[in-house]
């Protein structure tokens, strides 16, 4: 089985700013803008808020859009890949989590020959958050963040989405299935299984809650690309890498790279 760490989220360069731990364990990833979609982040909802209201507590309107100052309102919408949470937006019967890709990213995970089976790990870059007059607020203890593991999904079909009739209706609101991204280079939906093939009964998809073990930046690093694997990895090949990225105190991911691919069963 191959797995690959899939970079999600907010960066500083999209978005602006990190996806907020919640003060419950929460690891809430933030979808980044995305001006062709119908899904707002009104739309999307944590319990009781909106994904919005979060964001609008934490940063007020402040937000970027491919490195360039944007503004949050309601009516701002988002790019909701992967999709691991049923309760976060409206489903249609059938639904499942789904992970889109697209371009130079797809071309990569074929060149890999990522297929049915292969278990997707997300990451992004995540800081802690505390409540503070009622309102949610970055915690100024954790002051940098750091890239943390916070969902998965094992793939049980992959669909070249280039036509809707190719589709199943609970994915037609999905942002790689809408109209003006069927006809883009290498569109792909990857779509997961109902269960663990490797941990019977546990779903194909989901998300984290917050634990140490889950960062993958070393403790005490600014760099969140300063990363601390086990030495296990030492001896595995990691796609968009090469043996200098290793140091003697950490292993350092490639910052502009999207996905990252082993063979787990190397290990």
């Amino acid at each position: 089985m191959k797995v690959i760490l899939s970079r999600k989220g907010f960066d500083s360069g999209t978005g602006g700013y990190p996806s907020p731990i919640l003060p419950d364990g929460t690891l809430l990833s933030l979808p980044i803008p995305d001006a062709t979609s119908d899904i707002k982040y009104s739309d999307l909802k944590h319990k009781e808020n909106s994904y919005y209201e979060l964001m609008k507590s934490l940063k007020g309107s402040y937000l970027k859009d491919n490195g360039n100052k944007s503004s949050l309102s309601k009516n701002t919408s988002c790019h909701l890949n992967p999709d691991l949470v049923y309760d976060v937006f409206a489903r249609e019967k059938g639904w499942r989590g789904i992970l889109g890709q697209i371009d130079r990213a797809q071309s990569h995970l074929e060149n890999q020959e990522v297929k049915e089976g292969d278990l997707f790990l997300f990451f992004g870059w995540f800081r802690k958050t505390i409540v503070l007059d009622g309102k949610l607020k970055f915690d100024p203890s954790d002051k940098f963040g750091r890239h943390i593991i916070y969902g998965y999904l094992q793939v049980d079909k992959i669909i070249q989405a280039d036509d809707q009739r190719k589709l199943k209706s609970w994915m037609e609101y999905h942002p790689h299935a809408l109209e003006s991204r069927l006809c883009r280079n290498k569109n792909t939906l990857h779509i997961a299984k109902e269960e663990l093939s490797f941990m019977k009964g546990l779903p194909g998809y989901g998300t984290f809650k917050y634990e140490k073990h889950r960062a993958l930046t070393k403790e005490g690093e600014q760099n969140r690309s300063y990363w601390d694997l086990p030495s296990e990895f030492r001896k595995l090949e990691i796609s968009c890498h090469k043996k200098r990225d290793w140091t003697d105190e950490f292993f350092k991911s490639n910052a502009r790279g999207q996905e990252f691919v082993f063979q787990e069963d190397d290990a």
